[in-house]
């Protein structure tokens, strides 16, 4: 088997490592895990064209998880990282694994650029709405009235970020949202984001029971969207602004030019020892 062509006969387990995850009992991580292996096996994809990049952070795990090119950076520069990975080599699929940390906090502004640049990758956010990783901190999406955290006992007292607006705002071409509670039904948001031309940004509500247990009351809140995704920016953000960030679906979707260097980027390392080390 060589280039793209998909390889009949795949299963999700083909698509794992032997490295068992180290994340706690219930976390919803171990759900989009078997998401993200089921959608490869779905599209049949040649080990060697996918890769899988992360930052820092419980979620930011996965590439160790998946039997595909890995590359676990920084905090907060996944996409930038990926960005150039697809730059480079346009012909790989490139996902991208974080959290709402990871990917909000210090890697916000990469997250805007990477949504409006439009780049053909898929950007999958493990929401929890706190730092899992560092003890239970309050994160970007965490609600100005949660008390739990020792750092914040009166509550972090600012508004939450909203993920799929920032995205729409942004220029993100496929937006979606999905619940680690139906891992059938994020397989196929995952299906859906991977073969879109362009950015997707998935969110997936993924609840810590560790630090988060009263998001075990996720499993009866949440439910699919009752519209059909729109193409249009002006329906979609008056959905995602009158909802309250359960609804499980795909949001927004529409096809604009994919941006991406007409030639690649060489990687040439005797090129760039040329230039650099003279």
């Amino acid at each position: 088997m060589h280039g793209n062509t998909p390889i009949t006969g795949l299963k999700p387990k083909d698509y794992k490592t032997g490295i068992k995850p180290v994340w706690c009992p219930g976390c919803g991580d171990f759900s989009v895990l078997s998401a993200v292996t089921k959608a490869l096996a779905h599209l049949a994809l040649p080990h060697q064209n996918v890769a899988m990049i992360s930052g820092i952070g419980c979620s930011s795990r996965l590439p160790a998880y998946t039997s595909v090119y890995g590359f676990h950076g920084v905090h907060g520069r996944a996409l930038a990282l990926a960005s150039g990975l697809k730059a480079a080599r346009p012909d790989l699929t490139v996902l991208v694994a974080g959290g709402d940390g990871d990917g909000f906090s210090i890697g916000g502004n990469h997250f805007l650029h990477a949504c409006r640049r439009n780049m053909d990758m898929t950007y999958i956010v493990m929401d929890n709405e706190v730092y899992g990783m560092t003890k239970g901190q309050a994160s970007p999406t965490t609600a100005p009235d949660w008390t739990q955290s020792k750092l914040t006992p009166h509550g972090p007292g600012v508004p939450q970020f909203i993920p799929a607006a920032i995205a729409l705002v942004s220029g993100a071409t496929f937006i979606a949202r999905g619940f680690t509670g139906n891992p059938n039904g994020l397989t196929k948001l995952l299906v859906e984001a991977i073969e879109h031309p362009g950015f997707s940004f998935v969110q997936a509500l993924s609840p810590c029971p560790t630090y988060r247990p009263e998001h075990k009351a996720w499993k009866k809140q949440v439910r699919p969207v009752e519209e059909e995704a729109t193409s249009d920016p002006i329906i979609a953000a008056q959905r995602i602004q009158t909802d309250d960030g359960m609804s499980t679906g795909v949001l927004y979707q529409t096809t604009v030019p994919v941006w991406q260097p007409e030639q690649g980027i060489s990687a040439d390392t005797g090129q760039l020892e040329e230039v650099f080390f003279v």
